[in-house]
């Protein structure tokens, strides 16, 4: 039986539930661990971004704190969510690593010509013990060339890898973790524990659902790339509950789940580049109005990074480091209020601390908003 509740959930309140439940109404006082799976992972397409995601959630967070949870192999980057690079942690990693198969096949059939003559099974077959050490891409397409000369494409047997092989990313000694061309090594001599190659649906929707809901089901597929989850959610439907928003739309939810008052107030936040605060809905005007998403997402699917400024997406960001100064410049979408602009330069100054503590200056810079 359904657990309705007549309830509509605005804007508003729908922004509230989400800052709560990713730890940006107030920063927590949590481990890494603990943050990184209850934001149900940190997008790592580049290496900046999760230790920006974690200082902007957490109370005296340290760059030391995810560069130790990574060489402890406590927390993995790796291919997952939508086909991209994730932080998660080794535990949920082992558990959802098998459930983003179908995706991933899928992703990598998506290529068309490049891999549709392809069998992808014998070459991650032949991959698996050469990524039994550390190895960058760059020397496995090597090795893959030496065991399959016929075939011309080496960039695509590599993608065939990445996407049959569970591999994770070898941090190594860098400043982020990270280097240009990573190390990557089998998942399970990493972890030292099997992958889950079946997976509970059920159970990934419980941890979308306490990181990112209310939701509907085609929020759920756009945070992690998986279809048909609406039955899934259905079949849950005894233990959820089921709001509305606005439109009359059904969002699933886990009933004890916060869900602040739409008033509750919201401090100005930095969001890193491709954060899932901006990326896990197909609606995504919880946190940011549709006027301001092509200023987001390029052309080319890049994500900017963005900061709040009452919850919501109130302009983009970049810091460029010269010589003894470290500069932010913020590009607000509208006018800034006084003490909104205040805010954001004395969170900006700290933020640049984190990232350029060696810098002997570092400046806020606000460029007018355009016309």
């Amino acid at each position: 039986m359904t657990n309705v509740d007549n309830k509509v959930m605005s804007r508003a309140a729908l922004n509230r539930a989400l800052l709560a439940r990713q730890m940006l109404l107030s920063r927590h006082a949590a481990g890494v661990v603990a943050a990184v799976e209850a934001t149900a992972g940190l997008q790592a397409q580049e290496p900046r971004p999760p230790f920006i995601g974690l200082w902007s959630r957490l109370l005296g967070f340290r760059r030391d704190d995810l560069l130790a949870a990574l060489r402890e192999r406590h927390v993995v980057r790796a291919t997952l969510l939508r086909g991209t690079q994730h932080l998660v942690s080794a535990a949920d990693y082992a558990a959802w690593r098998g459930l983003m198969q179908p995706m991933l096949t899928a992703a990598f059939f998506g290529l068309g010509d490049r891999t549709r003559h392809i069998d992808p099974l014998p070459i991650a077959a032949v991959a698996r013990p050469f990524m039994s050490l550390p190895r960058t891409f760059t020397d496995l397409r090597a090795h893959l060339v030496q065991a399959f000369p016929d075939e011309a494409d080496d960039r695509a047997m590599g993608h065939a890898v990445r996407c049959h092989l569970p591999l994770v990313t070898a941090p190594d000694d860098g400043p982020w973790g990270i280097a240009n061309d990573p190390l990557y090594v089998a998942a399970e001599e990493w972890l030292e524990r099997p992958v889950d190659l079946q997976g509970d649906l059920q159970g990934l929707v419980r941890r979308y659902l306490a990181a990112f809901g209310p939701a509907t089901a085609a929020d759920m597929q756009a945070w992690c790339g998986l279809k048909g989850l609406k039955p899934v959610l259905e079949s849950m439907a005894a233990e959820l509950v089921v709001l509305r928003d606005e439109k009359g739309r059904a969002l699933w939810d886990l009933p004890d789940a916060p869900r602040p008052p739409p008033e509750t107030p919201a401090p100005v936040r930095y969001v890193p580049a491709f954060d899932n605060l901006i990326l896990a809905h197909a609606d995504r005007t919880r946190i940011v109005d549709e006027a301001w998403r092509p200023r987001i997402v390029s052309k080319n699917l890049q994500v900017a990074a963005t900061f709040l400024v009452d919850g919501f997406v109130a302009g983009i960001w970049k810091t460029v480091r010269k010589a003894k100064l470290a500069t932010l410049t913020l590009e607000p979408f509208l006018p800034l209020a006084t003490a909104h602009e205040a805010a954001l330069r004395e969170e900006g100054e700290a933020l640049l601390r984190f990232l350029e503590p060696d810098a002997p200056a570092v400046e806020v810079k606000v460029v007018p908003p355009s016309s």
